[in-house]
C-alpha cells in the first residue's frame, strides 16, 4: 500500500512538473493547486489574466492528493494558492499548516464573514446550497419542513440518501451538531436511517433519479446536481423544497481558496483571490456550475433564481471541519453507511 501511494504520488509530481513547465516563471504568474477541473476554473484564470496581465498556472486533482502533496513539498512547493470544494478541506488545509492569513478589505468587503475563516486563511469563493428534493407527484411542499422532520415516521420507507462517506453528508451533519448538539443531531440520523426506503446511494443524481422513478419519495441533495439533472431531464417530477426556512436555514458549504503557506508570488496570489471575489470573477465561478455567488451583492443565474430564494444558516462553514471527525463517528454508531 505504502509503495502504491508513494507511486500515486510520484506521478503526480511529474504530471505537475509537466504543467508547470509550460508556463511562465513563479515571477511572472501564479500557480494554483486546484480541486475544481479546468472547465470550472480556466475561464475566470484567462479573465484574470487579461485583466492583469498575471499569468496563471494549475494543476488539478482531488482534494485528498492536493493536500499530502502541499503537505510533502512544504517550502518547496511551487503552489502559491489552493482551490478546493468544501470548508471541511479548507479547514483541515489550514490546521495543517498550509494556507497563511492574508489582511484584505477587499475579501472582507466581499465575502460573508460565516463564508470564511475568522483567522482569514481561507474564503468562500461560491455557496453550495444542501437542500431536499421531492418527488412532486408524491409529496406536497406542506409535507415538508425541515431536515430534522425526516426522521419523523411518516416518512419511513420513503427517503433515499447519498452515503455517509462523501464528505458533503459529513459536513451537513457536522454543522447539525454545532447547531443542535451531538445527542440530539444522532437522534435525528437514527431517525432517517430507520426511514430509508434502500441502502445508501453512491451518488446524488442516482439518489434524485430514485426519487423521481418513486422508489423513495424524498433526497438531500446539493442544488447544482438538481441542476445538472433537470438541464438534462426537465420531464422528470422533481422540485426543491428550502428546509428550515422557519429556523436557522438551509444548510450551505462552500467551494473556496486560500493563499498556500510558502507561496513564492503571494502578492500576484492575493491579486487573483480578490478578482475571484468580484463580481466578474462570481458570475463565472458560480454560474458555470450553477451554485450561488458567495459575494451576495452578486446576481445569481437566472437558472438557479429560477429556483427560489432561501435563507442561508449563518454558522460560521469552519464548523464543517472542526466538528468532521466527531459526525463521522455520529454517523457509524448511527449505523448510517
Amino acid at each position: 500500500m505504502a509503495r502504491l501511494c508513494f507511486k500515486h504520488y510520484l506521478i503526480s509530481m511529474l504530471c505537475t512538473i509537466t504543467v508547470l513547465a509550460t508556463g511562465t516563471s513563479h515571477a511572472e504568474g501564479v500557480v494554483v493547486y486546484s480541486a475544481r477541473i479546468e472547465q470550472l476554473i480556466k475561464p475566470m484564470f484567462d479573465a484574470f489574466t487579461k485583466e492583469s496581465g498575471i499569468g496563471v498556472k494549475f494543476v488539478t486533482d482531488k482534494e485528498g492528493p492536493l493536500l499530502a502533496r502541499l503537505k510533502a513539498e512544504g517550502k518547496n512547493t511551487p503552489a502559491d494558492m489552493l482551490i478546493t470544494v468544501d470548508a471541511g478541506n479548507l479547514w483541515e488545509a489550514a490546521r495543517e499548516g498550509l494556507l497563511k492569513p492574508v489582511e484584505s478589505k477587499i475579501l472582507e468587503s466581499n465575502i460573508p464573514a460565516y463564508l470564511r475563516d475568522p483567522e482569514n486563511q481561507w474564503f468562500g469563493l461560491s455557496v453550495r446550497a444542501r437542500t431536499i428534493i421531492y418527488n412532486t407527484r408524491r409529496v406536497k411542499p406542506g409535507d415538508l419542513s425541515t431536515y430534522e422532520a425526516l426522521a419523523d415516521p411518516k416518512w419511513k420507507g420513503r427517503l433515499c440518501l447519498r452515503t455517509s462517506k462523501k464528505v458533503y453528508n459529513q459536513s451537513l451533519v457536522a454543522m447539525m451538531i454545532a447547531e443542535l448538539g451531538e445527542a440530539k443531531t444522532e437522534q435525528i440520523i437514527k431517525g432517517w436511517v430507520a426511514n430509508l426506503a434502500t441502502d445508501p446511494l453512491s451518488d446524488e443524481t442516482r439518489a434524485m433519479e430514485f426519487v423521481a422513478a418513486g422508489k423513495c419519495d424524498v433526497t438531500i441533495a446539493n442544488t447544482y446536481y438538481y441542476g445538472r439533472l433537470m438541464q438534462k431531464k426537465p420531464s422528470l417530477p422533481l422540485a426543491i423544497f428550502w428546509p428550515n426556512q422557519a429556523g436557522s436555514g438551509v444548510h450551505v458549504n462552500i467551494s473556496g481558496a486560500g493563499i498556500t503557506r510558502y507561496a513564492h508570488n503571494a502578492p500576484g496570489a492575493l491579486k487573483l483571490l480578490e478578482f475571484l471575489s468580484s463580481e466578474k470573477a462570481q458570475n463565472l465561478f458560480a454560474d458555470v456550475n450553477l451554485e450561488y455567488p458567495a459575494n451576495p451583492g452578486v446576481p445569481v443565474d437566472p437558472v438557479v433564481a429560477a429556483w427560489g430564494s432561501f435563507k442561508q444558516n449563518p454558522i460560521n462553514v469552519k464548523k464543517a471541519g472542526e466538528l468532521q471527525a466527531e459526525a463521522v463517528k455520529l454517523m457509524d454508531r448511527a449505523g448510517y453507511k
